[in-house]
């Protein structure tokens, strides 16, 4: 465990294990921790999905019978190109099938992720075929259907039907109104079911204390803090968690760590506990350690009585220096964790909010250097870009689809400069109608508004938080995520920093684009990932962080997109707030 805290700022930051109440993933410099976390849903970024399948009113296909479903689930990958995820078993005579193979598919919030699901007769001759062996192209397609995943889990009871349709497979670029042949024929219903694979939702939440640590730094006190793992059956031990570093304590009591049965494995499966003290060279001296499973550590507390750690000796693994120090559970108590598609179930949404920047440093957007610039060809620029691509992942979480959209830092015609108007050009109301709503709004907006400055977004985010508060007023189940595109720092950074930590008490989280050239270093203290709470004027705290920040320079010829990017931490703000506020999703 030598490098588990290897940065100062990284071993001081707090690490829960189920994405808690404190856990930031950019913030931690574990790399076990993080993905062994990552790679079982714990973030709110994925999550495992199980799929089942049935339909009514196939087309029947044979001629003595009826047809032999079955089915096959692709999804589309990121150049277009259709990847298989599995197929159906055959079931046999029938046009209303209910098949009894899942498919598992990984989740992605920021990622929008097209599933195609395609039905073929399998001829008689093939029944006794493995179907993973068997060519589609010998046997009757019957009908296929599309939607994205995300579809499908925002749904109430997590179940959409979908018409199948069969398109003729030599279908030509010609228009449907002028080809009635080239229509879809409808072939009967698909239902998608998808369900969670989460085993047990029980989190277990612990207070840890040690007394009488011994002390390995020579001039001044320990920095102890804890390292929890759980033991595989390799013998190989696998982080969990990790608390905070205390500076100087020979008696420290950590915050609140949390642990869900589904990474330890049970409540009696073996945990190491570990005992370091905290060196920024990485290096951290082991003080000491136990092994308890969370039922004994529930019997820790229930006795108030402490467990002494232990050294391994040089003689081996079984021969154990026992330490006068002791460790202390001070708190014990399991809860449910609901996940963020519990909350989706349950009937929240996440309601889409736009803020641009019209000022005068984006350019003329007459010319072809401007940022604002519109193409002839259709090419959409930096802004039409990123409010594509965050709304086309966001649009979908939003039912009624009508968006509030704003723009700042121009002169509308005979006006003064305005710092939040309304981006359809309306004095009283500020929504338009979906993603192609605010795409016209924004054109618009470039033939009827000079651009000016400065860059300020404490009005915006004041506009936002007030629509926010209104809803939380009213008991609305809405999480609302405003996205604002600037080319430039901000200006009225206090200003914005006081708006930011009002804010983060609202159901509401900020994704900040930075588009064009320009340093955007400063608005890093915005986004508060590397650990630094934001602190307004009068010295209030913000409650938690809401903002994440991506210069789209930075990521243009990269892996990732801008969009996971930028929504990578909005699933853990959104649970960080209902958490914390013990906001639990209806049933």
């Amino acid at each position: 465990m030598g490098n588990c805290c290897s940065d100062t700022g990284g071993g001081m930051a707090a690490v829960g294990g189920t994405a808690g109440l404190s856990y930031n993933a950019a913030a931690s410099s574990n790399d076990a921790v993080d993905w062994f976390l990552k790679s079982r849903g714990y973030l709110g970024l994925f999550s495992q999905i199980e799929l089942s399948f049935s339909a009514a009113d196939l087309r029947d296909r044979d001629v003595l019978s009826k047809s032999d479903p079955m089915l096959v689930v692709s999804m589309k990958a990121r150049d277009g190109a259709l990847v298989e995820v599995g197929r159906t078993e055959v079931v046999l005579n029938s046009l209303n099938p209910t098949w009894i193979t899942k498919h598992i598919i990984t989740y992605q919030f920021e990622v929008v992720q097209t599933l195609v699901f395609r039905i073929y007769d399998v001829d008689t001759q093939f029944h006794n075929v493995d179907v993973k062996t068997l060519k589609l192209v010998e046997q009757q397609f019957l009908g296929e259907a599309t939607c994205t995943l995300s579809q499908i889990v925002t749904r109430k009871n997590r179940s959409l039907t979908l018409d199948l349709v069969r398109r003729e497979e030599t279908i030509t670029p010609i228009t449907e109104e002028s080809n009635p042949s080239n229509r879809p024929k409808h072939c009967g219903k698909l239902t998608v079911h998808a369900e969670e694979c989460i085993n047990s939702k029980t989190t277990t939440e612990l207070i840890l204390r040690c007394s009488d640590l011994d002390c390995k730094d020579l001039f001044s006190r320990n920095d102890p803090f804890l390292v929890i793992s759980k033991i595989v059956e390799s013998g190989t031990h696998i982080p969990v968690c990790k608390t905070e570093v205390l500076k100087n304590e020979t008696k420290p009591t950590w915050k609140s760590v949390f642990l869900n049965i589904q990474q330890v494995g049970s409540k009696d499966s073996p945990l190491i506990i570990e005992c370091f003290n905290f060196n920024s060279n990485g290096k951290h001296d082991l003080i000491g350690k136990v092994q308890k499973s969370l039922a004994d550590l529930e019997k820790l507390h229930s006795s108030g009585q402490g467990q002494n750690l232990f050294l391994s000796t040089a003689a081996g693994n079984n021969n154990h220096k026992i330490l006068n120090s002791q460790l202390f559970v001070d708190k014990f108590s399991e809860s449910v964790q609901y996940t963020f598609l519990d909350y989706l179930a349950g009937g929240f949404e996440l309601n889409f909010m736009v803020a641009v920047d019209f000022t005068a440093s984006n350019g003329n957007p007459r010319l072809p250097d401007s940022l604002h610039y519109l193409d002839p060809s259709g090419r959409p620029n930096a802004y039409q870009r990123a409010i594509l691509e965050v709304g086309e992942v966001l649009q979908v979480y939003d039912s009624d689809k009508r968006f509030p959209a704003w723009g700042f830092g121009a002169r509308p015609i005979d006006g003064p400069v305005s710092h939040c108007f309304n981006l359809n050009g309306s004095n009283s109301y500020c929504e338009v109608e979906g993603i192609p709503g605010i795409m016209m709004a924004y054109t618009s907006a470039l033939h009827n508004v000079n651009l000016a400055g400065p860059t300020l977004f404490g009005p915006v985010i004041s506009n936002a938080a007030l629509i926010a508060g209104q809803s939380l007023a009213n008991r609305g189940q809405k999480y609302f995520v405003l996205l604002i595109i600037t080319d430039g720092v901000v200006t009225d950074l206090q200003e914005t920093k006081d708006a930011l930590v009002k804010a983060s008490d609202l159901p509401l989280s900020i994704l900040i684009i930075g588009v064009g050239g320009a340093d955007f270093k400063e608005m890093e203290i915005l986004d508060a990932d590397k650990g630094e709470r934001l602190e307004s004027s009068t010295g209030r705290v913000a409650s938690r962080d809401i903002v994440q920040f991506v210069p789209l320079k930075d990521l243009q010829n990269g892996e990732i997109s801008v969009v996971q990017a930028l929504l990578a931490e909005l699933p853990s703000q959104f649970l960080t707030y209902m958490r914390t506020r013990d906001i639990q999703p209806s049933t």
